[in-house]
C-alpha cells in the first residue's frame, strides 16, 4: 500500500508506528536523520561518552597511585623538622614530666631499699629487696619494644593514659602492701609496665620536633628523672616519720597523678612512619658501631647503679653519716644529676654524643672505685656530687647516640631504640642483684669494685663503637 507525500515504497521491516505516522511528521530514509543512522550515532555517542568516562577515571586512578606531594610532614624530610618553636619545646616539657615519674621512680629506689631492709621486709636480704628495683627499671626499657609499635601506629595518646593509671594505680597499691610479693607487684610489675608504656614514646616523638637540637632537647627531657630523683627522696624522707609509710606513699601518688597531666594535655604527634615498623631491626647489628653501643651500654648499666642502690646503706652501716644525712646522699646524687643530663648533652650536639659519652663514662667508673676510699661525711657528699653529675651523661645520651647512627634510617630510630633499650634491660636486670649478692659474701668494697670494672669495660667498648663509626680522628666530631 502506498502513502502519498511519499515517493519512495517502505520496507516491509519498519515499525508500524512509522507506517502510521502522517505525511508531513515522516522523515526521509534517505536523509542523515534516517532511524539506522540516528541510531548508530546515538549508539556512538553513548559509547565515546562512556570512553571518556573511562579515561577520566583512569587518569583519576592514576592519579591516586602516583606518589603526592602531601601536604603532611614527612619523617625523611629533615628540613621540615622544626627544629624549635613552641610547639616542640612543649614536647621536651611534656617529655620532661615522662622522665620525671619513670627515671625519677627507679632513681628513688635507694630509699625504699633503706627503708626495706629496716622496717617493711626485715625478713628478706639485699639482694632479694634490690630485685624489686632492677625488675622495676628492666621492665621500663624492656616494655619499650612493644610500646615503639604502637606508638609508631598512631595510638601515643593511648599509651600515655594507660600509662599514668598503671603508675599512679601501682604507687597506691603499694602503700597497702606489708608482705614481699605484695611490694613485687604494685612496685616492680605494676609501675615497672607503666614507666615502660611511656618512656620509648618521650623520647620519639623528640626526635621528630628536634634535627641539630636534639641533644640538649634530649638532655632537658632526661632531667627530669634527676629532679624527680631529688623531689621523692625527700618527700619520702620528711613525710615517713609525720604520716607513716602507707600515706607517704599515696602522696607520692597524688604527686604523679598531678604531674602527668602535663604532658597528657601538652604532647602532640607531629608524624608517624610511613609503616608500622617491626619488632626487630636485625641489620641494625650487622652495623658493627650499633652493635658495640648496645654492648658497651649493657656492661655499663649491669655496674651503674651500685651506688644509687646501695651507698645509702654504706653511709648508715659504715657509721660514716648518720640516718638522716644518709637519706639526702641519694638527693645529692641526683640533683648533681640533673646538670649531667642537660651540660653534657648540650655539649654533644657541638662535639658529638661519643665524644662526650666516653670521657663522663671513664670518669664515672673512676668515681665508683673511690667509693672505697670515702670515710667522711665530706668526702662521701662530694664523691656522690660527682657521681651523680658525670653518671647523668650515661643515662640520657643512648638515645641521642642510636639517632645518629640512624640518620640514614630516620624511619627504624623508634625499632633500633626500642631493641637496644631492651637489651640494656636484661644489664639493669641482673646488675644490682649481682651487687647485693657479692654484698652479702665479700662486703661493700667488693660492691664498688664490681661497679667500677663494668663500667670500665663499658668505655673501652664505647671507645670501638666510635672507632667504628667516625675512625680514630680525635678532632672528628662523633
Amino acid at each position: 500500500m502506498e502513502r502519498s507525500g511519499n515517493n519512495h515504497s517502505l520496507p516491509p521491516d519498519t515499525p508500524s508506528a512509522l507506517q502510521d505516522e502522517k505525511p508531513e511528521k515522516q522523515r526521509s530514509l534517505s536523509s542523515e536523520d534516517s532511524v539506522p543512522s540516528r541510531a548508530h550515532e546515538e549508539q556512538a555517542e553513548r559509547m565515546q561518552e562512556k570512553n571518556l568516562g573511562d579515561r577520566v577515571n583512569e587518569e583519576e586512578g592514576e592519579r591516586e597511585l602516583e606518589p603526592v606531594k602531601s601536604t603532611q610532614p614527612s619523617i625523611y624530610n629533615v628540613k621540615s623538622i622544626p627544629d624549635g618553636g613552641l610547639q616542640a619545646w612543649l614536647q621536651v616539657l611534656g617529655a620532661f614530666f615522662l622522665f620525671f615519674n619513670s627515671w625519677g621512680i627507679i632513681n628513688t629506689f635507694g630509699s625504699y631499699q633503706a627503708y626495706y631492709e629496716d622496717n617493711l621486709l626485715t625478713s628478706s636480704t639485699p639482694s632479694a629487696i634490690s630485685w624489686i628495683g632492677s625488675i622495676q627499671a628492666f621492665l621500663l626499657l624492656l616494655v619499650g619494644t612493644v610500646a615503639g609499635p604502637i606508638y609508631d601506629a598512631g595510638y601515643f595518646r593511648e599509651l600515655l593514659v594507660a600509662g599514668s593509671f598503671l603508675l599512679v594505680f601501682g604507687q597506691m597499691m603499694l602503700s597497702l602492701c606489708h608482705a614481699y610479693w605484695q611490694v613485687l607487684l604494685a612496685q616492680a610489675i605494676c609501675i615497672g609496665l607503666g614507666s615502660g608504656l611511656i618512656f620509648i614514646p618521650s623520647v620519639a616523638i623528640l626526635s621528630t620536633y628536634f634535627s641539630t637540637k636534639i641533644g640538649a632537647a634530649v638532655g632537658l627531657a632526661a632531667a627530669g628523672s634527676s629532679l624527680g630523683g631529688v623531689i621523692y627522696p625527700i618527700m619520702f624522707h620528711k613525710l615517713l616519720p609525720q604520716i607513716g609509710f602507707a600515706w607517704t606513699t599515696r602522696a607520692i601518688g597524688f604527686m604523679i597523678l598531678g604531674t602527668m597531666v602535663i604532658p597528657n594535655i601538652c604532647m602532640r604527634v607531629r608524624v608517624l612512619p610511613p609503616t608500622t615498623r617491626k619488632m626487630l631491626d636485625v641489620s641494625a647489628f650487622r652495623i658493627p658501631a650499633y652493635t658495640l653501643d648496645v654492648l658497651g651500654f649493657f656492661v655499663g648499666f649491669m655496674g651503674l647503679y651500685m651506688p644509687f642502690f646501695y651507698a645509702q646503706i654504706y653511709a648508715i652501716q659504715a657509721r660514716i653519716t648518720n640516718p638522716d644525712l644518709a637519706f639526702y646522699l641519694l638527693a645529692i646524687m641526683n640533683s648533681t644529676s640533673l646538670f649531667g643530663r642537660v651540660i653534657p648533652n648540650w655539649a654533644a650536639d657541638k662535639l658529638g654524643p661519643f665524644n662526650v659519652v666516653i670521657p663522663c663514662t671513664v670518669v664515672t667508673a673512676i668515681l665508683c672505685f673511690c667509693f672505697m676510699v670515702a670515710s667522711s661525711s665530706a668526702s662521701l657528699i662530694v664523691l656522690m656530687a660527682f657521681y651523680g653529675f658525670f653518671s647523668g651523661s650515661f643515662v640520657s645520651l643512648p638515645p641521642t647516640i642510636i639517632v645518629q647512627l640512624s640518620l640514614d634510617a630516620r624511619h627504624k630510630i623508634g625499632t633500633r631504640l626500642g631493641q637496644s633499650f631492651a637489651l640494656i634491660a636484661f644489664g639493669l636486670l641482673i646488675g644490682t642483684p649481682v651487687g647485693g649478692a657479692i654484698l652479702d659474701k665479700s662486703g661493700f668494697d667488693a660492691v664498688w669494685i664490681f661497679g667500677g670494672v663494668l663500667l670500665s669495660a663499658s668505655a673501652v667498648l664505647l671507645v670501638a663503637a666510635r672507632v667504628c663509626f667516625k675512625g680514630w680522628g680525635v678532632m672528628v666530631k662523633a
